[in-house]
């Protein structure tokens, strides 16, 4: 990590951040262009090499703050003592919409970072990503009690319909609210919605 720019002032500090991953998430690594990272941060060619040696740096320097930012700002937050999978799914959920409310780059920027070909990243970062997915499915999966689910149902098939359930959902509404700011947002409608498909879903794989 570049020490000096850990020892900028915050406010400058993220807005590099911001530029860097919203240009790497919507181009990817190699059609990122640093010329366009500079006009959206605000800074001068040169000062982003004097923080980063290159672009390869600086998209490191990215990988490991959008994991950091992922696992203590969401995955880490989960519940894993509720043991009923739809309500820790539920509360994953409300989690994930706030961190990224909060952190909408990041998010983005993790979103194209899992779908490349990580084959080509450094080894320590590949293992890094492997670390988190690890970590995000046991907190989200492990210690469920399947006592819950109907005895007549595939209960791995169950998991993955419900996942895919809440993550259409949490998709849709993200889409809906694009470009308002969050806090500004009554989520109570939402999610009384939210709990509505919960109810279906529940009638159909549990008992």
């Amino acid at each position: 990590m570049s020490e000096t720019f850990n020892n900028l002032e915050g406010e400058k500090q993220q807005r590099i951040l911001n530029a860097a991953l919203q240009e790497f998430a919507e181009h990817g690594f190699d059609q990122a262009s640093t010329n366009r990272i500079v006009k959206k941060a605000g800074i001068g060619k040169g000062m982003l090499f004097y923080y980063f040696k290159n672009k390869q740096e600086l998209y490191r320097y990215l990988v490991k703050y959008s994991l950091d930012v992922t696992i203590n700002r969401y995955i880490k937050k989960i519940n894993e003592e509720e043991r009923d999978f739809i309500k820790r799914f539920k509360q994953a959920s409300k989690m994930k919409m706030q961190a990224f409310a909060d952190h909408p780059h990041v998010f983005q920027f993790m979103g194209t970072l899992l779908l490349s070909d990580k084959d080509q990243l450094p080894k320590e970062l590949h293992d890094e990503i492997l670390k988190l997915q690890t970590l995000g499915n046991s907190i989200l999966y492990e210690n469920i009690d399947y006592s819950f689910f109907r005895k007549d149902i595939d209960v791995d098939k169950a998991f993955k319909l419900i996942r895919w359930s809440m993550e259409g959902y949490q998709n849709e509404l993200l889409n809906k609210l694009k470009g308002k700011p969050f806090t500004s947002v009554d989520m109570e409608p939402y999610w009384e919605e939210f709990d509505e498909y919960l109810e279906i879903l529940k009638t159909s794989f549990y008992k």
